[in-house]
């Protein structure tokens, strides 16, 4: 069964095409849960509270996903309540299922938005090894932290560290930006977003994502495993790329675009002026 996602603003069309050649779409709302409570995704998911995080890769590797991109689904993200507290710990892959999505089970994750000396935005197109939305075109880093020492944190501040320490390892690991040109004082972290988007029918996300900026030049050395290309752009070389047929972003960068990136980037040079950091913006 062949499966595409169209990108429809608020909703997400997933067209699923079976072996009679018949398409059937569903309509998808991006509507993340706003009542998350810890003991009801305990109950349901005990596993995250008792470190069995181990996963059998046996349905994606017969799947045929990329080797490496399963070996990722390995990592450990931070399972949290609905006011961002850590719960417990839980698999990329466990915390990526939309069965699992639509009981509740939400992550911590980060955005990074990096621009260059002359203000223009650094883009990324995700390759198409990735499992979750690939070939589609994002803001410069968008991944997870880790549960692990380092990475995690209960108190904003700790957390807010914690994204900013994986936010360098995974301009690493996908751009092969090295540290030293993102030094963890550079990164300016504006708000939280909470937000839910499916990507094929069986996988999504549902996060509370931390918005990073940084503005430095940097030298990029793109993983093809996980980065099909970039782009630097102006605000309106973005605008044009929306209007641009057979592009597709993924449903954060959009979201993130059509409500709050302009202002944010219109105010670049005095970016604290309009920070949220103490609210999470629901979308």
């Amino acid at each position: 069964m062949a499966t595409t996602v169209t990108d429809t603003g608020r909703t997400t069309e997933v067209a699923n095409t079976n072996e009679s050649g018949s398409t059937v779409t569903v309509e998808a709302t991006f509507q993340p849960h706003h009542n998350i409570v810890e003991a009801d995704i305990v109950r349901e998911f005990p596993e995250i509270v008792s470190n069995q995080n181990g996963i059998d890769s046996s349905d994606l590797q017969s799947a045929g996903y990329d080797p490496e991109q399963i070996r990722l689904m390995e990592e450990v993200c931070i399972v949290l309540d609905s006011n961002d507290k850590p719960i417990g710990t839980g698999s990329k892959k466990l915390c990526h299922l939309m069965t699992n999505i639509n009981k509740g089970l939400l992550h911590r994750a980060f955005s990074v938005f990096l621009f260059d000396q002359e203000g223009r935005l650094l883009l990324q197109q995700r390759a198409d090894e990735k499992i979750t939305f690939p070939g589609m075109w994002t803001n410069t880093c968008c991944s997870h932290p880790l549960g692990v020492p380092g990475e995690t944190g209960s108190e904003l501040q700790e957390s807010i560290l914690g994204v900013k320490r994986a936010a360098q390892r995974k301009l690493d690991q996908e751009l092969g930006i090295k540290s030293e040109q993102v030094p963890l004082d550079k990164f300016k972290f504006l708000t939280r977003i909470h937000y839910l988007a499916p990507s094929d029918g069986k996988w999504g996300e549902h996060e509370i994502d931390y918005i990073l900026f940084i503005q430095t030049p940097v030298d990029t050395v793109p993983n093809p495993n996980e980065v099909k290309d970039v782009k630097y752009v102006t605000q309106q070389e973005l605008k044009d790329m929306f209007k641009t047929d057979g592009l597709t972003f993924t449903p954060w960068f959009k979201l993130i675009c059509e409500s709050l990136l302009f202002k944010w980037w219109d105010n670049l040079s005095n970016i604290h002026s309009v920070a949220e950091d103490q609210d999470i913006i629901r979308m």
